[in-house]
């Protein structure tokens, strides 16, 4: 046996310590990321009292607090903040190694997440010219509202609506898929056909059912946006129809339900079809673009670099 042997056998029969409570390293790193113990627990699916329970060892095994608590908020102190920084780049590592060993052996698998909206009605519809361009490719899609909330470990390229000077997703890089473009009042031709034509935008108010978004997320636009940007005078309109979600609306309008504002890229494939039909022809710009996000931390997978070549072929 070399010496250079006998060094790796006894590296390998050594004992990895000190470590501390492996447990309670997951609970530190979601508050500290939130600077929030209810954040941390709401996510973490755990009770408050169990995540500063979990804190409060991690901090007596280390022998020094990591957060300043007062009524209202935590915050990290000098030494939270770089044990912070040290447990939050070990763990996306550690995700990052697993999600990879975890997909299938010979395969090109491709984690996409996105929006529900945007997955229903943009990226599923282009999945068959995918395919065509990549039958490699095995396609799985995480969908979530906000990709804040989301960790870059969990994907491998995300496609969302972001707004300029919102708060950007942390830990990706971000490109535009395509720029602003233009949001449009949409229904189906049935509907047109069952309640009559619709002449001009104080008609529409007066006459015509509005699809109407609750709690809408902040990258999408209210109908009183809309007609201050077409400079029309808004006022309530005569018939509503109101959901929390804008993919719910969208299958009212394809239901021939009433009229929805639409973003034209996200929905040409229903409007070269003849599913929707623009119902007036004012428009006006979108607030936000379809980005893509690429985690920032690791490199493209030969999957990801495939799918990228064929998003964005220029």
């Amino acid at each position: 046996m070399t010496v250079t042997d006998s060094l790796a056998r006894t590296a390998m029969s050594q004992k990895i310590s000190p470590l501390p409570p492996l447990n309670c390293l997951q609970a530190f790193e979601a508050a500290a990321r939130r600077r929030s113990f209810t954040q941390a627990a709401t996510e973490l699916n755990l009770t408050q009292s169990a995540v500063s329970r979990q804190i409060k060892r991690l901090e007596e095994c280390l022998g020094r607090p990591l957060f300043t608590r007062d009524a209202l908020s935590v915050t990290l102190t000098p030494a939270g903040e770089r044990y912070f920084e040290l447990v939050q780049g070990l763990l996306r590592e550690l995700a990052s190694g697993t999600a990879e060993l975890t997909r299938r052996q010979g395969s090109l698998q491709l984690t996409l997440a996105s929006s529900p909206t945007v997955a229903s009605m943009w990226l599923t519809r282009r999945l068959p010219e995918l395919k065509r361009a990549c039958p490699q490719l095995d396609i799985r899609i995480l969908t979530a509202e906000d990709p804040r909330r989301l960790d870059p470990s969990e994907f491998d390229l995300a496609l969302y609506y972001l707004l300029p000077g919102e708060r950007e997703p942390e830990g990706v890089r971000i490109r535009p898929v395509f720029g602003p473009e233009r949001v449009i009042a949409l229904c189906s031709k049935a509907y047109l056909q069952q309640n009559g034509p619709i002449t001009d935008p104080a008609q529409m108010l007066k006459q015509h059912t509005l699809l109407e978004l609750e709690d809408h997320y902040h990258d999408w636009l209210t109908w009183r946006d809309w007609f201050a940007g077409i400079e029309q005078p808004w006022q309530a309109p005569a018939h509503t129809f109101k959901a929390n979600s804008y993919l719910l609306l969208m299958q009212a309008a394809l239901a021939g339900q009433g009229i929805t504002l639409g973003w034209e890229r996200l929905l040409e494939p229903y409007l070269s079809e003849g599913a929707l039909v623009q119902a007036l022809p004012e428009s006006m710009p979108s607030r936000g673009y379809l980005c893509l996000l690429e985690p920032s931390h690791r490199h493209a997978s030969v999957a990801a670099r495939q799918f990228i070549r064929w998003l964005l072929p220029e």
